[in-house]
């Protein structure tokens, strides 16, 4: 009868011998694993006609609103840049009043706002 260590340096033997396990050589990494392969995403179900036109409409009434929220932020942009043209024209070379920095800020915060927005298509 074989003791338990001697059972185990035979199984040992035979996995490595029979390439059940693989050992690197020295200095080398063992190769990772390949994560499971993913096949195409499921498709989505087939749209009838009437729901494509229902989805166009949607998009035109989400565009033609967003055009008249970049031409109403526009404009307001406009009246915010003559504002800060009268107040810098107010002030004096040294000193310039709380109300043109804030009033600065605001261009900036709108101008952004209508960037992201003109880019987005949201």
């Amino acid at each position: 009868m074989l003791h338990i260590g001697c059972k185990i340096r035979i199984f040992w033997a035979l996995a490595l011998g029979c390439g059940l396990v693989a050992v690197p050589a020295h200095g080398q990494q063992a190769p990772l694993p390949m994560p499971p392969q993913q096949g195409p995403p499921p498709l989505a179900p087939p749209v009838d006609r009437t729901e494509q036109q229902i989805l166009r409409k949607m998009a035109r009434e989400r565009n033609v609103d967003r055009q008249k929220e970049i031409v109403a932020d526009t404009n307001k942009l406009l009246d915010l840049a003559k504002k800060l043209q009268a107040e810098v024209d107010k002030s004096n070379k040294d000193q310039l009043s709380l109300s043109v920095v804030h009033t600065a800020d605001q261009i900036e915060k709108l101008a952004k706002s209508v960037k992201e927005r003109m880019r987005d298509g949201t």
